[in-house]
């Protein structure tokens, strides 16, 4: 005897997780791209200390009993926004009927944007961050027993750069994280601000907030990042997404979507950001 069985299709779209950006915690949006794709700042050089002269005996330039008088330097770093990137995709109008409307324009551009782009913008920014860290120490094997030292010496690092002590960031993999947690020479701060919480902060260390980024939007061998949102820039100047219903030449509809964007790191403040690469396995 044959039996057909009943084949049912829920209303339900089975959605890959994806973190949202925690990037613009570890960054700032200090410098205005309206109206240019280049933008230069200033570095502005200061003048040495003297001994005064009070008996006006010195061999200071004219008899000055200030010292030699010195010229400043202005010099500019130019930042010129790389990325400039793209997507688009149609949506037969028959498709979206005939899949419970599960394949509509709205939806799908939430997830383009959640699964594609969040995670090529993350991508890159952490890999500006990293590579343009003032501070790289030679790779190390992280373990329970010694990253409780290896993060110290990245506040020392900092420190020493007087690098400002609110604000610093803690950035960790998943995996990183996990070795933090199990080590005995920490104990972290788990009391952190709600609004922090919800940005992607997990505890506190060190005088610094923890977060945690999915490996793959880290760098190869990412051990971790401790940085201050001061040294790094990252802005977009363009994000423009649409969703054309019925355009020439198709019945549905036709998602476009834009995104100018980059990151860099300021010369001056690059002492604020410390790497740690792990030991290549």
């Amino acid at each position: 005897m044959a039996i057909n069985l009943v084949t049912q299709f829920q209303p339900y779209v089975d959605e890959i997780f994806a973190k949202e950006s925690k990037k613009e915690l570890v960054t700032n949006q200090d410098f205005n791209w309206t109206g240019a794709h280049t933008i230069k700042v200033y570095k502005i050089s200061t003048g040495t200390m003297n001994d005064y002269d009070r008996a006006g005996t010195g061999s200071g330039a004219k008899g000055s009993r200030y010292g030699a008088v010195q010229s400043l330097d202005a010099t500019t770093e130019e930042f010129t926004l790389k990325n400039d990137r793209s997507f688009t995709f149609a949506i037969d109008k028959l498709d979206t009927d005939e899949t419970a409307q599960q394949l509509a324009g709205a939806s799908a551009l939430a997830r383009q944007q959640r699964e594609v782009v969040i995670p090529e913008v993350d991508s890159y920014v952490y890999g500006v961050i990293a590579a343009g860290a003032g501070t790289k120490p030679a790779a190390v094997a992280l373990t329970p027993e010694n990253i409780y030292d290896e993060i110290t010496k990245a506040t020392n690092a900092l420190d020493n750069a007087e690098v400002p002590d609110e604000g610093r960031f803690i950035i960790v993999s998943p995996d990183v994280y996990r070795i933090m947690k199990k080590s005995k020479d920490i104990v972290m701060e788990t009391d952190v601000d709600t609004q922090l919480r919800k940005q992607g902060v997990v505890s506190n260390l060190d005088g610094a907030s923890v977060i945690k980024v999915p490996a793959t939007r880290l760098p190869e061998n990412c051990g971790f990042i401790m940085c201050h949102p001061c040294a790094t820039v990252a802005p977009t100047k363009l994000e423009d997404y649409k969703i054309h219903q019925d355009p020439p030449g198709i019945s549905g509809s036709l998602v476009e979507g834009r995104i100018c964007y980059d990151a860099f790191v300021l010369d001056n403040k690059k002492t604020a950001i410390y790497y740690q690469e792990l030991v290549k396995a």
